[in-house]
């Protein structure tokens, strides 16, 4: 790989995908720029991911591509910290393994930032990969029980969210950020693991006075639910463990008292959207796949409690970086609400 530095450096996380990183790798050679590096963080596959990428896109030439291997499943935080500390471009790019980017998204990326000085993180428009036509996220929103779920989750794509905006934080799946606001607020917090750790980078780069902006051009299209599949207990624990960590270290004091009732409240939205099969619990059926998720739920709660001090401690270091006050964030949090009713439909 050439030391030169580079315009862009693009992040590509993988874990035995070899078919989709193949796939997304070719997307990236396609780009429409040339001045960006690639960076293959394998945690430990098996099926030959990372010779692969080395050997055919590497070895071939058509990337700037380097290969970081891993021994073992480091979680998506660990092995995107670990991309960002090799990476040597002032813009960095994250794409999922099982995302496939248009040829223009790179450019396109780069070009909104360069027109948003305030702005450190941009979000693209990604698109569900088996129908191009119907959205998978266009930036987050948040339930007030530290939730988070994609603006825009299974509408039709009819252009109602293709103008560039502020959007409250990009999804990890395709996002670019400025090296410059990760120096200063720091990189993923490892102890998520996966799942929540963009919204909890996000949001920690907004109380830090940075803002977002949403790029309509920059499409990715997404095979959802590829890591743990989308009927997976273990996914649906890291997501509600992680959003009660999500509270803990960065909500207000006014909001972290509220977000019990607000749980039970998407709680008892969740059971009644299931028995008109929508919402996530609709994907576990019978009474097997509902004490899944009662399981799941409950072991969530479990894994947050012993993390809960560290992120009391995290919380304080946050404060060192404070842009926002307490009750801006609130504000900023209620302006980018999804509503219960819609996040009850809604599943991840």
């Amino acid at each position: 790989m050439s030391h030169r530095e580079k315009s862009v450096s693009v992040i590509v996380v993988n874990w035995n995908r070899r078919e989709l990183l193949r796939a997304c790798l070719e997307s990236l050679a396609a780009q429409t720029i040339a001045d960006f590096e690639v960076i293959v963080v394998d945690n430990g596959s098996e099926d030959g991911s990372a010779d692969m990428a080395e050997k055919e896109f590497g070895g071939a030439g058509r990337l700037d591509v380097q290969v970081i291997r891993n021994r073992e499943n480091r979680g998506f935080c660990a092995a995107n910290n670990q991309g960002i500390e090799a990476a040597r471009s002032p813009l960095i790019a994250l794409l999922n393994n099982d995302a496939e980017a248009d040829r223009g998204w790179l450019a396109s990326l780069a070009g909104a930032l360069a027109r948003w000085p305030g702005a450190g993180m941009a979000a693209s428009k990604i698109l569900v990969w088996g129908d191009p036509g119907r959205i998978d996220k266009v930036g987050h929103l948040i339930y007030l029980d530290g939730q988070n779920r994609g603006r825009g989750c299974g509408q039709a794509d009819n252009g109602q969210f293709d103008r560039e905006e502020e959007v409250l934080w990009p999804d990890g799946c395709a996002a670019m950020y400025r090296r410059e606001m990760i120096e200063r607020i720091g990189g993923f917090d490892e102890d998520f693991f996966a799942y929540a750790d963009d919204a909890e980078l996000g949001l920690r780069a907004r109380i830090a006075g940075w803002t977002c902006v949403y790029v309509p051009s920059a499409v990715v299209r997404h095979h959802l639910g590829s890591t743990l599949g989308r009927v997976s207990p273990r996914r649906l624990q890291l997501i509600e463990r992680n959003r009660i960590l999500l509270v803990a270290k960065l909500f207000p004091w006014s909001l972290v008292w509220l977000s019990v009732p607000f749980y039970l409240a998407r709680l008892a939205g969740g059971a009644a959207a299931a028995v008109s099969g929508e919402g996530e619990a609709a994907r576990f059926p019978g009474w097997k796949g509902k004490l899944s998720v009662a399981t799941a739920l409950v072991k969530a709660h479990l894994e947050a409690i012993p993390l809960l001090p560290r992120m009391l401690r995290k919380r304080a270091e946050v404060n060192r970086i404070r842009h926002l006050t307490p009750r801006q964030v609130r504000a900023l949090l209620l302006r980018y609400r999804i509503p219960l009713a819609e996040i009850s439909r809604q599943a991840t």
